[in-house]
């Protein structure tokens, strides 16, 4: 499992982002979402990559290739990556970035934030196929507005409880795809099938189901644990949730268990 939006921690070299008013620095951080994940991790001993730091920054769901002239120096691409590794707006378009970082900065963000975060992910992979595992499973765990706003592909719409994402059925089998929908559903949420999220570059990257590789997406409505407007966490609804997830996550884990062994554990 990976949870790469959860954290919340600047650097001192990203400057621009210190001193933001708290709800426009947690506006899309997927706050809470470890510990949504945190008690059925625990308990069935789940391999999981989750960072300490902040997405606006280094957006770990993106590549380093989604910057462009406007948030880093030299950048060879066009003025279009608003959203992209390096965050210029927020999605309710509020302004984080006045001028591209240097380049620099930038490759300092790289080397210590981006790659050590994606060596853990290729490491938990290599470590299963060397046990002789030849499919591993792997959730990548998000959390989402309950409302779309104008940067997003749904403006105004009102989403489900959770949205499963496999690229339009490229990152990961069918068997699985279907496991983690009948799974969430089971416990409760309503479920939408790669709308408005198909996939990041994390699905992008390690979804390759021909090699064994079998990864996907789940993004949890923020209205189910949280105060949106305030971004503070609704204890006794987030309660709820944690055994939401708990009972869907162990529903894929006993599915997965019960097949030969080289389906390995769920990552």
């Amino acid at each position: 499992m990976s949870i790469p939006h959860s954290g919340e921690r600047i650097p001192p070299a990203a400057t621009w982002l210190q001193g933001l008013d708290e709800r426009i620095q947690m506006c899309d951080v997927d706050r809470f979402v470890d510990l949504l994940y945190r008690p059925v991790i625990e308990d069935l001993d789940i391999p999981s990559v989750v960072t300490p730091w902040h997405r606006y920054f280094c957006d770990l769901n993106r590549s380093p290739e989604d910057v462009d002239a406007n948030s880093v120096e030299g950048a060879a691409n066009e003025p279009s990556h608003r959203r992209g590794f390096i965050w210029q707006i927020t999605t309710k378009g509020q302004k984080l970035l006045d001028q591209p970082i240097s380049r620099e900065v930038f490759q300092k963000i790289v080397t210590e934030h981006f790659e050590p975060f994606h060596e853990q992910v290729r490491s938990q992979y290599k470590s299963f196929f060397e046990k002789g595992f030849t499919q591993v499973y792997h959730l990548d765990a998000h959390s989402m507005p309950s409302v779309g706003t104008k940067e997003h592909r749904d403006p105004g719409e009102r989403r489900a409880d959770a949205v499963v994402s496999d690229f339009n059925g490229v990152s990961c089998s069918k068997h699985f795809k279907d496991l983690v929908v009948q799974s969430f559903t089971n416990a409760g949420l309503t479920i939408k099938e790669n709308w408005p999220y198909v996939g990041g570059r994390i699905t992008e990257t390690y979804g390759k189901p021909k090699l064994g590789q079998n990864c996907i997406q789940v993004e949890l409505n923020r209205a189910l644990y949280m105060d949106e407007e305030t971004k503070q966490l609704l204890p006794e609804k987030a309660k709820q949730l944690q055994l939401v997830v708990q009972k869907a996550v162990m529903q894929i884990h006993a599915a997965i268990a019960t097949e030969p062994r080289r389906a390995g554990k769920p990552f």
